[in-house]
Parts: structure tokens; sequence; C-alpha cells
């Protein structure tokens, strides 16, 4: 090739590269991110290296117990126990900091020591001034050792090098017992010249995480040696225990660099081995650190944002940088990896399998931003998601390294899988992804029994009643969407209609959504500012006011039960200008402006509302306030945990002026832009230049908006619109455009369903008759009485166990009743949809009320602090709630006793018919059912006879929460002493959170029924 050639070649090359890529040369979006920004306040985040949804996130930790060290750093701490090589990013509960290294100075310590003695332990102080973090590296000096600690990382391993002083007692500890909020069930190391390998399986948030690792060394050890139990096992170059840590030893000059590579897997340490060899073999760390720098730029650069504030760019691709680094790849480079069901799979050729999905935060905003900015990867994670649901049986709700957490409500992977197929962005079996879908949607977990038939969740039934009936209204209606698109009709309709749920919790009366129970009668003592958290109370970390505006599927139809345009705008302004005062405590409940709360995600979505009642304006004013104000270049500049990218994602979308309130609909609502210019670059190749002529940070209200040049005056956008790209500007100013997007035609629209898709959409429907009383056991007879909350509505009732019909027996009065009777009764009025049917046993029973007898003994003492309680309480005529603190139960725990036991003196002989026992199930309260039961009988007291007994399977995971009741026929047995024992579950199981610790059980009414029929026949 002649030199002529040669030059025109080069030029062409040239040309070619630059033409690809996706920023100029001279841009450098790294230098804006600051990965401390979060660590500090509640933002959880951690400051180490990570590369985009890597595997391996290497940081440092600085504590390892309380809410803010949920990802094992905090800016406010001043020493470091220590370099771990999986953390959390910004979560509420802790878990992870898995295979920790520390090097040391002296003389060797195995104890981590604690923050206000640093020297007790191997930690070492150092100064946040020493510190340096940017995307893909982090450094700190560790003064007390003189060692300076620098990590980086690729996909599958952490990079460590470590500078040292001249010293003839340099060493390494790694810990396999650190970690955050976890116990460690079963450890493994093996030491050879210059490695140490091994498996940390642990049981935390995680139930059961296997974390293999191969840690490869840049200089053989002098010495090296493995701990269990802080005792050093002479000559042992391999063992097994729960408790194992390996000390290496080194002699270094001033100023010698120890390099040391740590790659982990799920799989095995065969596969932690390829994966070290596959990503940082032959690569040195500085190598690795500009490949990770590399891999962050690239990322990062496909938006190119433009300010004469250099704040808002460090807020914003910080923000952007948070969104990124979660979910995490699971599968190792052989495509291997381990499966919610415990056994190893395979990616299919070319998908990468991911895990950590924080999905009740992350649905709002980060997977709809992933939609814009990384596609491909989003793609990706929904595949992930159905592998998760072949594997586990429906879609996971927050899943942690292969674990189901059973974490938050709803079941978010639904608008997450229905969003990507709604925009056509993920090549797969929609057949497949819609029967995942419905299987989720279609179980009785967590209040879905009663949603299913009873179209809301009575509070008195379950826990956040009422936070879990708006979220499945909105997953269902992703689901109808789905359907639509599938040409399943009946599902549609019947999903549709599910998703209107939502409105059986509005009281028109207050203007608010509020529990109440299946009879619709609603909770008393209602006040809106009251917090509730995850577990306990009506709402999911948050009160009625940050949860009275969730229906994204339906916000026009919200409109209309606030009564219009008007007195929803009044509500909205009402929330954000009054005092932020909360009544109790729930953590996550931030960053307030009024009763909006920016640091929660529930009220992520709402500042956007004003655009679909006609006043953009104010969505603008309050948007503007928020991004100022709960958004900073600090430690602290986050005012709520970051959850897993979400409080990012939504920054990085308002900031370029957008966000999808319904984030499963297509339609982006338009608040208003912080920067002179973004440019978005689409996977297409096109480009989304989006610009805010005198933007600034008092210019925030928009006065005219253009499209490709020409005038646009609705308030929101649509994602097909987005994604061909062109050129959107804003014209801003200090004062509002009031008349911009205001008018009916420029208004985003919001509706569950389309008209005439459903012919009985408007058709009121009539709760459930209920008791004037609650309690169903009774001595003697019994007066019902039924009534329902529509005073215009009909009941009708059976008492012969059919289901009431129009034509049934019409209820006057009450009901007398003298033996054990189960009513049936419904609710009919001529233009509305029956009731469901009400179906309560009334039981005549042998009950302790006020007399001598049925006289009741504990043989075995109830637990502390329920031994106080006197023991009739279990045979008092009074039925206990699925309220384990209503003081209706006795309680009785396995470390105190193996076997419950208790006596019921009935004061005579009389013919039984049964027995029966209650016992409240709350496995996340550590209630569990018993698993024997055994009711003897005896006419002396003396001699007793078995003659009933019953065994119960330990569950194999969380089941709903309920009473269980277990009857024992007594065939008319003649006694006059009854024996209730009770085995109990000894050591919770391995899945449980507190395995391998003593259960609870909870029990309360033993009712005794006489054989009546018997007695009757002998009158």
């Amino acid at each position: 090739m002649n030199r002529r050639r040669y030059f025109y070649v080069l030029l062409l090359l040239a040309i070619f590269t630059a033409s690809c890529s996706r920023r100029s040369p001279e841009t450098n979006f790294c230098q804006y991110v600051d990965p401390i920004i979060g660590t500090g306040a509640h933002g959880h985040t951690f400051p180490g290296a990570v590369r985009p949804h890597g595997m391996v996130q290497l940081s440092p930790d600085t504590g390892i117990e309380g809410w803010d060290w949920c990802s094992g750093y905090h800016a406010s701490d001043s020493s470091i126990m220590g370099f771990s090589h999986t953390h959390l990013q910004g979560t509420g509960a802790g878990d992870l900091a898995d295979i920790l290294l520390m090097p040391m100075v002296g003389e060797p310590k195995f104890q981590a020591g604690s923050k206000s003695s640093p020297d007790a332990g191997y930690r070492s102080r150092f100064s946040h001034n020493s510190e340096t973090a940017s995307p893909g590296y982090y450094s700190v000096m560790l003064d007390d050792y003189r060692v300076k600690a620098e990590l980086t990382a690729t996909n599958r391993v952490g990079v460590h090098r470590y500078t040292f002083p001249k010293s003839d007692q340099s060493h390494f500890i790694l810990d396999l017992v650190h970690g955050i909020g976890d116990g460690v069930r079963i450890a493994e190391i093996q030491i050879g010249k210059n490695e140490i390998s091994g498996l940390r399986r642990s049981r935390g948030w995680a139930g059961d995480q296997w974390v293999y690792f191969v840690a490869q060394f840049s200089k053989d050890f002098e010495t090296a040696s493995i701990i269990e139990n802080d005792k050093i096992l002479p000559s042992k170059k391999e063992a097994k225990s729960p408790n194992l840590k390996a000390l290496v030893s080194f002699n270094t000059n001033t100023g010698e660099q120890i390099v040391v590579k740590v790659a982990i897997s799920s799989v095995s340490t065969d596969g932690a081995r390829k994966n070290l060899n596959k990503e940082a073999k032959n690569l040195s760390f500085d190598d690795i650190h500009q490949n990770a720098r590399t891999d962050w730029e690239n990322k990062l650069s496909r938006i190119e944002a433009k300010s004469s504030g250099q704040e808002n760019l460090n807020t914003f691709y910080t923000a952007l940088y948070h969104s990124m680094v979660s979910p995490y790849i699971l599968n190792d480079v052989d495509g291997k990896y381990r499966g919610m069901d415990g056994k190893i799979h395979q990616t299919e050729k070319g998908n990468t399998h991911y895990t950590v999905f924080s999905l009740w935060d992350t649905f709002r905003a980060l997977h709809p931003l992933f939609t814009l900015t990384e596609p491909e990867t989003n793609a990706q994670l929904v595949k992930s998601l159905l592998s998760k649901f072949d594997q586990f049986g429906i879609l996971p709700i927050w899943e942690l390294h292969n674990n189901e957490t059973n974490c938050m409500i709803g079941y978010h992977a639904i608008p997450v899988i229905a969003d990507a197929i709604l925009k056509g962005q993920v090549k797969l079996d929609k057949e497949h992804a819609y029967r995942a879908m419905k299987t989720s949607a279609m179980t009785d977990n967590a209040g879905l029994n009663y949603f299913k038939k009873l179209g809301f969740i009575p509070y008195d039934k379950e826990g956040n009643a009422v936070s879990k009936s708006l979220e499945y209204a909105f997953d269902d209606w992703c689901i109808a969407q789905v359907a639509k698109k599938l040409g399943k009709k009946q599902d549609c309709e019947y999903f549709s209609k599910r998703a209107l749920n939502y409105r059986n919790h509005f009281d028109a009366a207050s203007g608010f959504m509020r529990g109440r129970k299946e009879n619709g009668l609603w909770k008393k003592d209602f006040n809106p500012r009251e917090l509730s958290i995850l577990g306990s109370g009506d709402f999911t970390e948050g009160n009625a006011w940050q949860w009275m505006f969730f229906a994204p599927q339906d916000i026009n139809g919200l409109i209309g039960l606030h009564g219009g345009d008007k007195a929803f705008i009044q509500m909205l302004d009402s929330m954000f200008n009054q005092e932020p005062v909360v009544l109790g405590h729930a953590n996550d409940v931030t960053g307030l402006v009024g009763q909006y709360a920016q640091g929660n995600e529930p009220s992520h979505h709402v500042a956007y509302l004003y655009n679909y009642a006609g006043q953009p304006w104010k969505s603008q004013r309050w948007l503007a306030k928020i991004m100022q104000e709960q958004y900073s270049a600090t430690a602290e500049g986050i005012s709520g945990n970051e959850d897993c990218g979400q409080m990012s994602a939504w920054y990085v979308l308002s900031a370029m002026g957008f966000y999808p309130v319904n984030p499963a609909s297509g339609d982006y609502i338009i608040g208003t832009p912080v920067f002179d210019e973004v440019k978005l670059h689409l996977n297409s190749g096109k480009e989304l230049i989006i610009k805010a002529s005198k933007v600034s940070k008092d210019n925030i209200y928009i006065q005219r908006v253009t499209v490709n040049g020409k005038p646009y005056t609705k308030s929101f956008f649509t994602h097909k619109m987005l994604e061909k790209g062109g050129e959107i500007v804003f014209e801003m100013g200090p004062k509002p455009n009031k008349k911009w997007g205001s008018s009916q035609a420029d208004r985003p629209v919001s509706r569950a369903v389309p008209k005439g898709l459903l012919a009985d959409e408007n058709r009121p429907s009539l709760f459930m008759p209920y008791t004037q009383s609650e309690n169903t056991l009774f001595a003697r007879e019994r007066n019902v009485k039924l009534r329902n909350i529509d005073k215009k509505a009909t009941i009708r009732y059976t008492l012969d166990g059919t289901e009431p019909a129009a034509t049934s027996t019409v209820f006057t009065g009450s009901l007398r009743i003298d033996q054990t009777t189960t009513v049936k009764a419904k609710a009919f009025r001529e233009g509305f949809e029956a009731s469901p049917v009400m179906s309560r046993k009334f039981i005549k029973g042998l009950f302790n009320n006020g007399h001598k007898y049925p006289k009741l003994t504990l043989n075995t003492p109830a637990s502390k602090p329920y031994n106080k309680q006197k023991a009739k309480i279990l045979n008092d005529g009074e039925l206990g709630s699925m309220n384990l603190r209503d003081g209706k139960w006795l309680g009785f725990s396995a470390r105190e006793t193996k076997e419950a036991q208790l006596t019921i003196d009935l004061g005579e002989t009389k013919e039984l018919k049964n027995v029966s026992v209650g016992v409240l199930v709350n496995t996340s309260a550590w209630l569990f059912h018993p698993v024997q039961i055994t009711v003897q009988v005896s006419e002396d007291g003396k001699n007793f006879e078995t003659a009933g007994q019953k065994d119960f399977p330990v569950p194999g995971g969380h089941p709903i929460i309920h009473i269980n009741r277990s009857e024992y026929s007594l065939g008319g047995d003649v006694a006059r002493f009854i024996r209730i024992k009770a085995h109990l579950v000894e050591a919770m199981p391995d899945w449980h959170l507190g395995a391998g610790s003593p259960s609870w059980m909870f029990m309360d009414e033993i009712i005794i029924e006489e054989d009546t029929e018997r007695l009757q026949a002998k009158k």
C-alpha cells in the first residue's frame, strides 16, 4: 500500500470512528460523578468500585449495624474495618458485605474492633480528606497502618492495590464471618502459595446466599494461616466451619504494592476462577481501572447535559451513575448461575441473568428510564424476571441473590414486563410472559384472597391493606393491557375491573383512601397524618396523605371521585402547603414538602398530577422546589434511601423535564427542565435533543414549547414520540404561563377502563352484610342481627348452607338460634351489583363466662410476657383476631417448653361432640403452628385417653397470615376433663430469617361443643 492510500484509509477510519462515537472526544462525564453523594444522611449508598450492573461491588465497610449502615458505609464514620465485595445500593434493609479483606501492619488482630475503640481490632482510622471516589475507582489512606488502599473492579472481580510501608509484619486478614445483618451457615477456606479460595454461605435478608471466591495475590505468602473461632489452626491449609478467617503475611519494602484480585461466583470456586481468568488475569490494576472508567464513560455518555451550573451536572451525572449500578449480573462468564430454586442454571447464549430487584421502588422510574437509556439491558432484566418465575412459581417481589425476601408489597415485576412488551423492546414468548403475570396475580398471598373476592382488602384481615389494594389495582391494569394486546378479551375485562378496585377504599366524606372492614365499615379514629410502616397499619411506609393519590392507571377517575378538577387541585395544594408534620415514626418518610415525601416512593408521581387537572404550572413550581431542595452534590444529597436507583432515576427524568406517572402507559408527563440542553443518544442511532431557553433557578415556568420547530401545547410526551428523536425546545420564564397545557385537549388522560369495555363499569356494588356483634360464640342462645351500610339494601339469608339468592328469605328484626348454625347473607338493591356473601358460623359451646366451670388450668406456664394473662382467655367465648397484639392470645415459646399443655374441667361429665383449637400463624412474626396437637379426655381427671391427634407440617415458606382452627371429633364421648397437648416447632426452619431459633405458638379459644343431637334425642 502506498503512502497516499494509507493516509486516506486512516482518514476514513478516523471519520468513521468519530461518527460512531456517542460523544465528542473532549467530553468527560465521569468527572461529574461523585460516589460520595448519598453516603450521608439516609441515602444508604456505597462509594466503592463497581462496573455498570457489576456482580462485584467492592467498597469500604465502616459499620455493619444500624439502619444507616445498610450499605456498610456512612459518611459520619472515621474508621474502616475492611473492604468487602458485595453491597446493596441505597436499600432500607441490610445484607451482603461478603468476603472482607483488610491489610494490617504490626501485631495481627482477628477481630475488627469498634468505632469507639479501633485499636482493639484490625479496624483503621481514616480521613475523608484522603478519600478519592470516581466511577470504577476508590482509594483511601489507612492512617493506623500507613497503607494506601485502592480499589477497582471488573464485572465479576474485585481488584485491590495496597501500598505498604517497610515492615516485616505486613498482613492481610480475609474475614468470612463479617457481614451485614446475616449469619454464616457454613464457610470453607483453602490456602495455596499465593491464593485463598472458598465459600461463604450465609443466612440474612437473603435466606440462603452462596458466595464462592478465589483471591489471588501478586506476591507469594511468607506465612499463611487459617483461623477458626479466632484461634490459629496450625499447619492447616483447608477448613470448613461457620467461623473462619485467613491470615497471610509478607515482608514489604517502603512503597511496595501488593495487588489482590478477588473473583466471586454463586456457583463454585471453579466458576470464580473462570471469572478471574477471563476478566482480570493478564491485566494490571491500572488497565482494569481504565477499562472500568471507559465502561462508565460509555454508559454515562448516553445522555449529554449542558449547564452553566457545575453542581447541577454533579447531581445529575451522579444520579445517572447510581441508576446504573443495580440490578447486578449474577451469572458467571460461562453463563452459569444459582437460581431461585437453589439449582444451577445455564443462560442462553447472548443472555445475562441479573439479581437484586427492588421492584417496589424501581418499577416507578428506574425501569422506564432504562427503556430510554439502555433498553438492551432492560430486555435482559425482563428475561431474568421470567426465568425467576420458572424457578420459583410466581414472579419475584423483592429478589436478592436468588432469594425471595417477600419484602414490600404488590407484584411489581408485572409493570416492568408489561412496559417492555407494550413498547416492543424485548423479544420473548409473550404467552409465557403473560402466564407469569396472571399466575402471580391469582394467588391468595398477602391479601389477594380478599382483593379477588371483595374488591378490596379489609384492614382487620391484612396489614397495609389500603396500600396493597391500591398497588394491586395498578398492577392488574398492566395485566389488562397485555391481555388486550394478546387478544385475551375475557382476561382484559376481568383485570380491567380489578384495576378499578382502588375506588373501594375512597371515602368521599374525607377525600382520603381509608381502611375498612369487609362489611364496608370505615376504620375508626382516622387521622390522615398518622404513619404506618411495613407490616402494620393501613399504609406501607406512609400515611393517608402520601397514599391518597396512588391510582396512576386512573387519574381521571380519581379526579372524578374528588368531585372534579377544582376539588382535586385543592387537595394537591393542601398536601404541599401544610406543615410538614407526621404522626408516628417511619424511617423512610423523609424529604417532606408539606405532606409530600420525596424521600420515599409513594409520593414520587404526585407533583406531576396538576397536569391532569389543567394547572401544569403548579407542577413546575413544586418540581423545581423538590429538585433544588431535596437533591444536592453533597454526601447528604439524597433525601431518602436511594433504593437501588429509584431516587436517582426520578431526578434524571425530572431534570430532563418529564416523568412517567403511569410507568407502563408510555406517557411522560411534562415537568420543568433543569439544563440548557440535554442530548439523549437513543439505541436506534437517533438523537433526542431537549433545550431549555433562559432556564435558571428562577426561570422555572414553561412559557411555550416547540417540537421540531412546531408549537406544542400538550403537557405530556409519548414514548413513540421521544424514540423518533428530534428537537424539543422549552422557553422558560420567572412567571407561569397559565394557558400553556391547561386546555382539556392538552392534558394527559389516564383512565383504567376505556369507555364501552365494561358494561357495568360505573355500576356500584354493595358491601356484604354484617352482624351487629362480631362474636360468633355463645353458650345458650343467640339473637343474630344483620346489617348493611347501605340502608336501602335488602338483606336475604339462608341457614341451610346454600348461597342466598334474590328469592331467599328477607331478613327482618333478628334471628334466634339455639344451636350451632351457619348463617349466610347477601345484600341486594336494584341498580347495584349484589354484595359478596357473608358467611358466619355461630357456635354453641361450653365457655367460662364468669361461672366456676369450665375451669381451665395451664399445666405448662405461658411464656413471658404472657404469663401474667389469665388462662381463662383460652375459653372465655371471645375469639382472637389476626392482630397478634389484640390481647386475646396466649403465647408459648419453644425456648421454654417443647410442649404446651392445658386441662379443662367441665365440672361434670358431659356427652361431647367435638373440640377445636385456634392457633395464630404469622411466621414473619415467628409464630408457627405446632407440629402436633393431641386431645385427650377423662372422666376422673387421672386416666386420660387420646380422642384425637393431628400432625402438621412445618411450612416451606411464609404462608398467608391466618388463624388455623383444627377440630377433633369426640363422637359422643362422655368426659368431664379435656387435656390439650401442643408440640411446638422447636427450631425454625432453614428458610426463615430466624432459622435455628425457637419458635412461638399463639393459642386462643378452645371451643368445646356438646352433642346436642343426642341430648335432644334423650329428651
